[in-house]
């Protein structure tokens, strides 16, 4: 039912498109009919059309799209994915890449994007509509130059149900807390009654334990617990065990809501009882941390259950908890869908159409009111028929997440490892048995240990795998490198 809404709004979408698209052309009619062929790289070709390629073939019908999707390159344990990445585009040559965050910074640093600024100055394309800290982002990761933009993110806020607070005397959250205010907030709520009868201050997460909530206060600060350049772990820093005592804390105070797995699946006789079962909707938590998904849960509750007085009425929005010394940045807004444009293309001109106007005021018009869990970074058409504080989903600039920085360097089997230590440390700090320095110490100690051998592990399997292989200086790329180093230091001399 929800696909079948979701296939109509696109089809509607592409025909007001269209209707744009027959106003506008009028006048570029010999420009225009030149047919160009483009290969966009994108993860999946369903998804593309869906998203992108059905409204933009329809306001360019002489722009032949190919999309070739990196389902071809599938992860495999050991695999080295950016090499794999690299080794699909060398073969595909495709004219507009969408890259991760990662994956753009590399490769603008290797000169292989296509500097955007010529295009936008002579557009005179608007980069002020975006929101704010988003073209200032992209430029971070790539030296100042504008090589990409990015037409969507994915960011979380902090819902809050505004009859609850006035019925125990709350004061209302504000934008801008720290995690020590937020949860000392949720910590004024009652904590007497059973659990189905009572009222929780705060719900994170589905499952909110001592390491789950660690992290994500952590990470929210700029920490990260492994320095993937050395190979180090750093998880019994003075910082991580603030960020541990503070969740503890919070766990312990009995205002958080955590989900019973058992009840996660399942035991719903209707579609009411479906949607009551979510604490926020069903007036079990205050407050909670979540992305635009409730938001529109909640819209669906109150169309199904408006003649029942059931469900909650009376709710808005904040941000989510942040860094009292960087309290403009988050590190809960995503943007990890960078399209750019490859430096040797040979379609410069179709390629900047395509990407200008997935990123444009035009297509950020049509395609706002589409719910798939994402807004678009023009912000100007963000519903706002409700009259919530929808700034709180984009008024904070990205921050980069430490926590996931080259984490692709670090062994896989280690943080299947490292995660059973962690379980056990916590689960003694919860027993009493331990306290959060002792066990963080001790995964330290441990952790280290786990690192250093995956580590060696990871490396004399690469160093068979090189073996079996044949030899690099047999290469002509190896060859020219040898005699590039013989000229260096003959001229040395």
């Amino acid at each position: 039912m929800r696909s079948n809404r979701f296939v109509y709004m696109m089809i509607v979408s592409v025909m007001l498109v269209g209707l744009l698209a027959g106003c506008s052309a009028g006048g570029n009619e010999s420009k225009e009919n030149v047919k160009t062929s483009l290969k966009v790289m994108h993860y999946d070709e369903r998804s593309f059309y869906q998203q992108y390629g059905m409204l933009f073939s329809t306001l360019y019908p002489n722009i032949e799209i190919e999309v070739v999707s990196t389902q071809s390159v599938p992860y495999e344990e050991g695999k080295d994915m950016q090499k794999a990445i690299q080794e699909f585009i060398a073969q595909e040559k495709p004219d507009v890449l969408m890259l991760s965050t990662d994956e753009y910074s590399r490769m603008s640093s290797e000169g292989k994007l296509y500097n955007l600024e010529s295009f936008i100055k002579k557009d005179k394309y608007d980069l002020e509509g975006f929101a704010p800290g988003v073209i200032e982002y992209i430029k971070q990761q790539s030296d100042g130059i504008l090589y990409g933009l990015v037409p969507e993110f994915y960011s979380q806020a902090i819902y809050y149900n505004k009859d609850l607070f006035a019925k125990h005397g709350v004061t209302l959250p504000e934008d801008r807390m720290s995690w020590e205010k937020l949860l000392q907030l949720a910590a004024r709520f009652p904590t007497t009654g059973s659990k189905d009868d009572r009222v929780y201050g705060l719900k994170v997460g589905y499952q909110s334990d001592l390491y789950q909530l660690g992290m994500m206060i952590g990470s929210s600060q700029g920490l990260t617990y492994i320095k993937p350049s050395s190979m180090q772990l750093m998880i019994n820093s003075d910082s991580w065990k603030t960020a541990f005592e503070t969740a503890n804390t919070a766990l312990k105070s009995g205002s958080l809501y955590v989900e019973d797995p058992n009840q996660m699946n399942g035991g719903s006789s209707s579609y009411e009882d479906y949607l009551l079962r979510d604490p926020f909707i069903g007036g079990k938590v205050a407050m909670v941390m979540e992305g635009s998904y409730l938001m529109n849960q909640i819209k669906e509750a109150k169309n199904v259950l408006k003649d029942k007085g059931k469900g909650v009425q009376n709710w808005d929005l904040v941000t989510v908890p942040v860094n009292p010394q960087t309290p403009d940045e988050s590190t809960y807004m995503s943007l990890n869908q960078i399209f750019a444009i490859d430096a040797n293309t040979a379609n410069a001109d179709a390629a900047w159409k395509f990407v200008s106007y997935i990123n444009g005021d035009d297509y950020a018009r049509v395609t706002s009111k589409l719910q798939n869990g994402s807004f678009p970074t023009r912000t100007k058409y963000l519903d706002n028929g409700d009259g919530l504080h929808m700034e709180a989903f984009y008024s904070l600039k990205p921050a980069q997440n430490n926590m996931y920085k080259d984490f692709d360097k670090i062994p896989q089997q280690f943080y299947m490892k490292f995660d059973g230590l962690t379980q056990q440390e916590f689960q003694s700090v919860k027993d009493g048995k331990t306290t959060i320095s002792e066990a963080l110490d001790r995964l330290q100690t441990k952790g280290q240990q786990m690192l250093t051998e995956e580590s060696e592990k990871e490396a004399k399997a690469k160093a068979t795998a090189g073996e079996a292989s044949p030899s690099p200086s047999s290469s002509p790329a190896a060859e020219q490198t040898e005699a590039g180093a013989s000229a260096a230091a003959a001229s040395d001399k």
